[in-house]
């Protein structure tokens, strides 16, 4: 199975959460958004714990099971359909959960998430923990 992390389940990960742990050690790739990436350099920089939650991550980044998702063309397409589709529904979500599911949606992942509001997300099939 190939799974793509949001945000709070990397937290979760680091936190030692063992439903988390057993999922990610399941997976045969994990994916994870260049913009959960920013989400997380931004709460580090934010935090007390800069250069322990770097090297933390740089660990987490470089095993070979871990692919980083750059943004292209074809997730800006995606955005824009996931996007269009959730304000036609009033269903909006935050914008860098748009540009995630839409990450997700270019690689073919389930999506592993706490945030229920990924429901509203269709043509992403979600792992809402």
């Amino acid at each position: 199975m190939n799974i793509c992390i949001d945000t709070n389940i990397y937290s979760a990960f680091k936190k030692g959460d063992k439903q988390i742990t057993e999922l990610l050690e399941t997976c045969d790739r994990i994916f994870i958004p260049a913009v959960v990436l920013g989400e997380l350099y931004a709460g580090f920089y934010l935090g007390s714990r800069l250069k322990e939650n770097l090297r933390e991550l740089e660990l987490f980044l470089t095993q070979p099971d871990v692919t980083i998702i750059n943004s292209d063309r074809d997730i800006a397409d995606n955005y824009g359909h996931l996007f269009s589709n959730l304000k036609e529904q009033g269903t909006p979500i935050p914008t860098n959960d748009v540009w995630i599911a839409a990450a997700a949606m270019k690689v073919g992942a389930k999506l592993a998430t706490f945030d229920s509001h990924f429901n509203a997300v269709q043509g992403v099939v979600k792992v809402v923990l």
